[in-house]
C-alpha cells in the first residue's frame, strides 16, 4: 500500500491530525467525513480537540490495514478542503 501524505502507520493502523481555523470548520470536516463513511461503510475513529481532528484508520474484522483504509484516507485527504 502506497503512503499518503500525512499519514503515519500505528501498527496495524494509520493515523492523520488535520488542523482547522476553529471548531465549526473542525466539526464540519467531522460531517463530511461521516457521510463518506458510512457510503463506504468505513468508519474511522475520531477525535475532536477544538480546532484539530485526528482520525485513525483500521480494517477490524481483516485485523490490520486493507484497500479500504488507504481508499478512506485519501478521501479524507480530499474532504480536508471545505467546498466552495
Amino acid at each position: 500500500m502506497q503512503p499518503l501524505e500525512g499519514w503515519k502507520r500505528r501498527g496495524g493502523s494509520i493515523a492523520r491530525t488535520f488542523q482547522f481555523n476553529d471548531f465549526v470548520a473542525a466539526i464540519k470536516f467531522v460531517n463530511r467525513i461521516a457521510r463518506a463513511a458510512e457510503k463506504a461503510q468505513h468508519h474511522p475513529d475520531v477525535d475532536i480537540r477544538w480546532n484539530r481532528v485526528t482520525l485513525t484508520l483500521t480494517t477490524h474484522d481483516a485485523g490490520g490495514l486493507t484497500a479500504k483504509d488507504f481508499a478512506l484516507a485519501a478521501l479524507c485527504n480530499r474532504l480536508a478542503v471545505p467546498p466552495r
